[in-house]
């Protein structure tokens, strides 16, 4: 099967690859798009989690191409095997679901849950056994121990064929000029076992090879700053969060239910969950976002204090529905109006890839190379992207300033004169 894709070219699916392609659970993933509410700050950002399934499957295939050069044997039912894993990657993925997880920790991250379990022991698994390879792709999807673990980090480990792909398709469709060069893939090998990166020729480390490395960093890093994290698209999907929260506080959703919807029809069927979550939809659709009230940083509030404020807003949901309510009341509005947004401490987990220097196999971000310094920097900047809010409607933005400090005792840094 030849599909055109407007990142990678044509890409040519082996037969396991197109029978898993159409399995209902990959065809859902058409509906889900691959950066929730990012299109109301960057509209060509359409894209769908089931293109960049297809794209992380061509990058799969790629680095195994690169594999075989450097003499790793790969046979080609492995190959198929690691590409129908790269397809089936994302299919634990429910609507906005980065937002609902790690945002308002509504539900276990996609990868960490039970999600998984509950399709292999359904659709999934009856789909997979009928083209016999359900204990295959099952291993690799788990990181089990059946066929190798380098070839599961292919699919997903730190800078992997996901990264890679979904790197250049953001930025594409963000209308954004960022890129790396196609010389990160000679850098792939196995050792211990593992991918890795190769950053040894002849005994000595390859500043080339650090230098693509940290590109991509870069790239992550700018991506993250301008697109993942930008407050617009923070606000849509915290409104969203919180009206699913709201479902499902009123018995209207579950989570088992999330796995049949896409972006849309969970939009739908939040309208008709109770006037809260029903409101915040309808807001959404409008483009009426509620509005920063309150603001702290990673620039102004130090590590223990931030850990402390996720570990009671974050982690804990009573203590945030709480939060959100007193405020609510201090400002006369609607507690249903008013969100805390804590999301998880920041961290670029792409700096903890394991490449292989001159001394073995080590942590990128722990090896002892002369670019160290560059990586942690980065790091560092990466973590002073966190940003606590309180979200309020327009009304009542100018005096959330005073009623935020008052109940988080830091005062807010947003200093606008109106609210924005």
């Amino acid at each position: 099967m030849l599909i055109r894709d407007p990142v990678h070219g044509d890409i040519d699916l082996a037969p396991l690859e197109a029978q898993v392609l159409d399995l209902p659970v990959v065809q859902r993933l058409r509906g889900i798009k691959q950066l929730g509410t990012a299109y109301l700050v960057y509209p060509g950002c359409l894209h769908t989690r089931f293109d960049h399934s297809l794209g992380v499957c061509r990058v799969s295939h790629v680095i195994v191409s690169e594999l075989r050069r450097q003499g790793i044997g790969v046979d080609a039912r492995l190959e198929q095997l690691i590409g129908c894993a790269a397809l089936l990657h994302d299919v634990t993925h429910v609507p906005f679901g980065h937002t609902l997880e790690d945002e308002r920790r509504l539900f276990a991250r996609h990868d960490k849950g039970n999600r998984l379990a509950r399709l292999l022991d359904g659709e999934l698994g009856e789909g997979l056994a009928a083209i016999g390879i359900g204990d295959e792709v099952a291993a690799l999807l788990t990181h089990g121990t059946a066929l190798p673990r380098w070839a599961a980090d292919v699919v997903s480990s730190t800078i992997d064929a996901d990264l890679l792909d979904y790197l250049r398709r953001d930025s594409l469709f963000a209308g954004l000029q960022q890129g790396y060069d196609d010389r990160i893939f000679h850098y792939f090998t196995v050792a211990d076992g593992r991918l890795a990166l190769e950053m040894t020729k002849h005994g000595m480390e390859r500043p080339d090879a650090r230098s693509e490395i940290v590109q991509v960093l870069r790239m992550r890093y700018f991506l993250t700053e301008r697109v993942y994290y930008h407050h617009t698209k923070v606000i849509a999907g915290a409104m969203i969060s919180k009206a699913v929260e709201l479902a499902l506080g009123a018995g209207a959703l579950t989570e088992a239910e999330l796995l049949g919807l896409n972006d849309w029809t969970l939009l739908e069927r939040l309208r008709g969950a109770g006037p809260g979550a029903a409101r915040l939809i309808e807001r959404l659709l409008r483009r009426d976002l509620l509005k920063r009230g309150y603001v702290i940083s990673a620039q102004r509030v130090e590590l223990e204090r931030r850990r402390a404020l996720v570990a009671r807003y974050h982690e804990v949901a009573g203590e945030r529905q709480l939060a959100e309510a007193e405020i609510a009341r201090s400002l006369g509005v609607p507690a249903d109006d008013v969100i805390v947004y804590c999301p998880a401490l920041t961290t670029m987990k792409e700096a903890a890839a394991a490449v292989r220097t001159p001394r073995g196999v080590e942590s990128l971000n722990r090896a002892a190379s002369a670019g160290i310094s560059e990586i942690h920097a980065m790091e560092s900047r990466y973590e002073d992207l966190w940003r606590f809010y309180v979200l309020v409607p327009r009304e009542a933005a100018l005096a959330c300033a005073a009623v935020g400090e008052e109940y988080f005792g830091l005062p807010s840094e947003h200093t606008a004169s109106c609210p924005a």
